[in-house]
């Protein structure tokens, strides 16, 4: 807790001496509701909870069963029009006293691993470990944990809360839960505040979208025996002279821009030549104008390095062809830091004794950011490590801490 902040108890009411100029948070803190709220959140075992959602199943596209886990933790806590849509998305809302502010909390329920991985969550200590358990297990069991808590408490909000776990916000699912959420679903219609809980952590808070874009660059020809058909074109050595090339681009550190290639297939034997080779390519930047720059480069080189295999090998007769399919887009922008909703994830993530910093990254808010949409992406609180791999830990010591400011924040940007 910061010096200028004290906390005093009288009977079971915490009341908190606030900074001048917060007279909102000032009330908030002081009313009763808010103090059952926190009492409830210190009994709660978020650990189970975590392990819930963690064991079940959710990789990219087969989110369906942790949606439904989901909402039935909604309809069993009493929340409101609690549905499924078109996309995968699991809604539920918690009413206000009027029909607005419309604030959204959201968590997405995808990881990133395989069908068959074994997802079963074990401990060590005060530890969690299992794939997911951390990114998004957390940010889902935190979800499912406020609803629980304002319903629990019997806060009474003034504008209503949509809760929204989301589908595929990791690698190829291009965040097409939350797309889908401001094109035709729920959202299309506009919200004022958008909150996307994910990971553990307390102190960043994300209001600008890191962009990104994903293509499939193949290379095909006709294949054939690696002795009796030396001499025609061959898709992969054409493929390594791209990757070479596009490996020497001069990325600028300002603004900060990166790139990838992540995955290579192609070839069936070490004594063929393959007919098809390709890569996987992710670019990432903060300005959408140097990722048109990479972009242009990347297709250069893939031109430039079929045009030497074709004439390199002109007299077989063969020929190399090339394809960049976009597998991925996800939009740029950001949030003003003077802006209401960033500014009451700073006052409350203070006044809790957190000191927290601005960050820019690749989130389900990317979305509404792009919009204009005053959003931002936190974590749920506690601690992680290893994460996207096979030994992904998650630790819950102080996410009570976490879902105090979310209680705080919903409560003020309700009164928006």
């Amino acid at each position: 807790m910061r010096p200028n902040s004290e906390l005093h108890t009288e009977g079971s009411i915490r009341q908190f001496v606030l900074p001048a100029g917060n007279p909102a948070l000032h009330r908030i803190l002081q009313s009763v509701e808010t103090n059952r709220a926190f009492e409830f959140i210190d009994q709660y075992n978020i650990s189970d909870e975590v392990i819930r959602v963690s064991e079940i199943a959710a990789p990219p596209f087969k989110e369906k069963a942790r949606a439904e886990f989901v909402a039935g933790r909604f309809r069993a806590i009493g929340l409101a029009d609690v549905r499924i849509d078109e996309e995968g998305n699991c809604l539920a809302t918690l009413p206000g006293e009027s029909p607005a502010p419309i604030v959204v909390f959201s968590a997405h329920l995808d990881t990133v691993f395989p069908e068959q991985t074994d997802v079963r969550v074990t401990r060590e200590g005060g530890r969690l470990f299992g794939p997911g358990v951390g990114d998004n297990a957390c940010g889902v069991a935190s979800l499912v944990c406020l609803a629980t808590t304002f319903a629990a408490a019997g806060v009474k909000l003034a504008g209503p809360i949509l809760f929204a776990a989301t589908v595929g916000e990791e690698g190829e699912g291009n965040l097409r839960g939350v797309r889908y959420l401001f094109s035709e679903g729920a959202c299309r219609a506009g919200v004022d505040f958008f909150i996307s809980l994910d990971g553990p952590g307390l102190e960043r808070i994300t209001h600008r979208a890191l962009g990104s874009r994903r293509y499939k660059v193949s290379l095909r020809g006709p294949g054939g025996h690696s002795w009796g058909d030396f001499g025609i074109v061959n898709p992969v050595h054409a493929l390594g002279r791209a990757i070479a090339r596009f490996a020497s681009y001069p990325a600028p550190l300002s603004p900060r821009t990166a790139f990838n290639v992540g995955v290579i297939e192609g070839g069936s034997s070490i004594n063929a030549i393959p007919e098809a080779a390709s890569m996987s390519v992710d670019m990432r930047s903060v300005s959408d104008e140097e990722i048109d720059k990479l972009e242009a480069y990347l297709r250069r080189v893939v031109q430039v390095a079929v045009r030497e295999e074709n004439s390199q090998r002109a007299m077989s007769g063969t020929t190399l062809t090339a394809s960049i399919e976009m597998v991925g887009n996800r939009p740029s922008g950001e949030i003003a830091a003077a802006s209401t909703i960033v500014q009451a994830a700073l006052e409350c993530s203070r006044l809790l004794g957190i000191e927290p910093r601005l960050d820019c990254s690749s989130t389900d808010s990317n979305v509404p950011i792009s919009l204009g949409i005053p959003s931002i992406t936190i974590g749920a609180g506690g601690s992680s490590g290893n994460c996207h791999t096979l030994a992904e830990w998650y630790d819950p010591a102080g996410s009570n801490l976490g879902m105090r400011r979310l209680i705080l924040l919903a409560m003020l940007l309700s009164r928006r």
